[in-house]
């Protein structure tokens, strides 16, 4: 039985996850999969450690600075194998998740030392449908590597703890000094799948001082003098600091030295003018996302925009939940320290210390020296040291989202918590453990609990199942939305309907979009593509100058309207709007290529125009300007073919040798 339970929480992620497989590309999947230039086989493989997550170098201002360069060489993979067939990205993230979840049981095994526990730990794991973003969206991926190389570097540093406890006085080395690179070596790995995983580190330095050593706070000063006897913790620490400075800087380094920028909307309390707004609902968010762990029942693809309204005052009801959550906090904080200090008064009993005030650090020292000693039994863990571990594991990779050190570009996203799920399920499960345990006195009441747990997890799983349906295709995912993010979900359902050809539905759509939040560039230029399709001239107008009036930068917006300022015959705003267009200022905006390219576009037309107006030796100055200005992925063949059709020049002299001829030497065609 005990060899089968490692296993059992692994087929059940597999048989969860298996709808996934026939799933499409859906939302950030196709800008970071559909778009992304890294991927291609002739871009240089070098490029993924140049560029962030998306495709954009990190050093462009408009680089959202998410550097997972494994993450990007596993999409590299799959599209060698099977370029855009979504089915082959969507087996490699259901097998990421059955490998994480097998060895997520396997340190709950190593943690709870108990059969059940492990069993509802791993099948919780598995199943908890707040994993079904990371998993079935295929962007999540970067999630569940991270999760696999964080716990592998959290397994080799407590093998290291375990064997440098027993070597320390022997001098044994060489097998510690392997488990303790591998330790930096896993991280490493983590946080070049996803930034989070260099979190690891803090729950390893919990591990070793609060859990192996129960090293109490106010003798946290004690190891770093000369004579006392942890040399060997503070040789782990100090490993894991140094790893911790380099990576952090390194990490810092590839980001340019800047904080990445994001739309007011992505997180509209970092864009508000009030400190009050900003701490109140940053407060917030840690308990709703905590509530997701708890209650799954509402997932939305996007949090965005007003999907959680901001809290401006003390009298916001909210208000009662952030206290609520943050007094548990304080509260469970407060009792592990206490307890922490009591288990020296009971190994001091053992050992024959008395407890006085005087002897406390003699008392710790003693305790430690002990620990080292290879004639003491093995570490047993208990209650309090699964809850240290578990509440680590939940808090620290969770930090980073939490908008205290740099803002983030989301509210809430669920992907986030796949980390963070670990320590709550060792929570859950050690609840269950102990129950089971202490209070379950008759063979009825151990049923009753036990059936109790198959119900919960067979409804987490169904949730699973369900949501995973969600995510088969985008119409499936937006519509799932609308109830959570009405603006962000009508609008991308519009941008489906669109592309089926229902053009009364998608109308409607971006108008519902509209209504619920009207300043969205996107929705107004997406829109204004619409109607001119339609013809409806007059009011696509209207649509693509709201839509530049939102978003100053949207140079998609200056093209088309330029276009169809000419198609109309309204000549001169045509060509104000290209000028204007082509000297656009692209820094800070996500999807740098796009623009630069739209640039390019705008200065095609521009010479189009003048060509049609019989200003030929202009228009050969605008294509001159373009050919000088396009980037090196530029379709540049529609502008060699004008500059042959209308330059005196021999076609291939043009074509070989443009940027090297001078204006003065055009002449005017005809």
């Amino acid at each position: 039985m005990d060899s089968v339970i490692p296993l059992l929480p692994s087929a059940v992620a597999l048989i969860l996850y298996l709808n996934t497989l026939g799933a499409d590309f859906a939302y950030d999947d196709s800008r970071a999969i559909k778009k992304n230039q890294d991927l291609q086989p002739e871009t240089p493989i070098v490029n993924i450690f140049y560029d962030d997550f998306w495709g954009t170098p990190l050093t462009h201002s408009g680089s959202h600075k998410s550097y997972r360069p494994l993450c990007v060489l596993t999409f590299r993979i799959n599209y060698f194998f099977g370029e855009l067939d979504p089915w082959g990205y969507h087996l490699g993230n259901v097998l990421c998740h059955v490998i994480t979840t097998a060895v997520f049981t396997y340190l709950s095994r190593l943690l709870l030392k108990d059969t059940l526990g492990t069993a509802v730990s791993g099948i919780l794991f598995a199943a908890h449908p707040v994993h079904t973003e990371a998993v079935a969206g295929i962007v999540g991926r970067a999630d569940v590597l991270a999760s696999f190389f964080f716990m592998l570097s959290l397994l080799s540093y407590m093998k290291y703890v375990e064997l440098r406890d027993i070597t320390w006085h022997s001098g044994g080395t060489n097998l510690r000094l392997l488990y303790v690179l591998c330790t930096g070596l896993f991280v490493t790995a983590s946080l070049l799948t996803k930034e989070q995983g260099v979190t690891v580190l803090a729950v390893c330095a919990t591990y070793d001082l609060f859990v192996r050593h129960k090293v109490r706070i106010t003798d946290i000063a004690e190891i770093f003098k000369k004579d006392n006897s942890m040399g060997g913790v503070l040789e782990g620490l100090f490993f894991l600091f140094m790893v911790g400075v380099s990576l952090v800087t390194f990490r810092i380094y590839f980001m340019g030295n800047s904080p990445p920028e994001f739309a007011p909307s992505d997180n509209p309390a970092s864009d508000s003018d009030s400190l009050l707004t900003r701490t109140l609902t940053y407060l917030l968010l840690p308990s709703l996302n905590f509530w997701l762990l708890l209650c799954p029942r509402i997932l939305s693809f996007d949090w965005s925009m007003e999907a959680i309204p901001l809290v401006e005052t003390f009298t916001d009801y909210r208000n009662l939940f952030t206290a609520l959550f943050y007094s548990s906090l304080i509260y469970l904080a407060v009792n592990i320290v206490l307890q922490i200090h009591n288990s020296h008064s009971i190994v001091s009993a053992k050992t024959g210390i008395e407890n006085t005030k005087k002897s406390k650090i003699l008392e710790h020292k003693h305790f430690i020296k002990n620990k080292y000693s290879p004639e003491l039994p093995k570490y047993i863990p208990n209650d309090l040291n699964i809850f240290i571990i578990s509440v680590a594991i939940i808090v620290f990779p969770f930090i980073p989202a939490t908008n205290l050190f740099f803002y983030v570009g989301f509210v809430i996203a669920e992907r986030v918590l796949y980390i963070p799920s670990m320590g709550f399920c060792l929570l859950v499960a050690k609840g269950v453990s102990g129950i089971y345990r202490k209070l379950c006195k008759t063979d009825m009441q151990r049923r009753g609990l036990l059936m109790a747990v198959v119900i919960l997890c067979m409804l987490l799983s169904w949730k699973t199942v369900l949501r995973n349906k969600d995510w088969q295709t985008e119409e499936n995912l937006y519509r799932s939305g609308i109830a959570v993010n009405p603006a962000k979900a009508w609008g991308n359902l519009a941008n489906i309907f669109n592309e089926k050809g229902m053009k009364k539905e998608a109308e409607e759509a971006y108008r519902n979009a509209l209504s619920h939040r009207g300043n969205m560039a996107d929705v107004h230029y997406n829109l204004g593509l619409l109607l001119q399709d339609q013809k409806r001239y007059d009011e696509a107008i209207i649509s693509y100058k709201t839509a530049i009036q939102c978003r100053a930068k949207l140079s998609m917006g200056y093209l088309n309207l330029g276009i169809l300022f000419a198609q109309v015959g309204r000549q001169e705003e045509a060509r104000k709007m290209y000028l204007l267009c082509a000297d656009l200022d692209t820094s800070g905006l996500k999807d740098p290529r796009l623009h630069e390219s739209t640039k390019i576009s705008c200065l095609y037309n521009l010479g189009r125009l003048y060509i049609e107006q019989n200003r030929n030796k202009e228009a050969l100055e605008v294509y001159q300007k373009a050919v000088q200005r396009m980037p090196s992925y530029y379709q540049a063949q529609s502008l060699y073919n004008m500059i042959g059709q209308y330059s005196p020049y021999p076609a291939f002299i043009i074509t070989c040798n443009w940027p090297f001829w001078g204006i003065g030497q055009l002449k005017h065609n005809g």
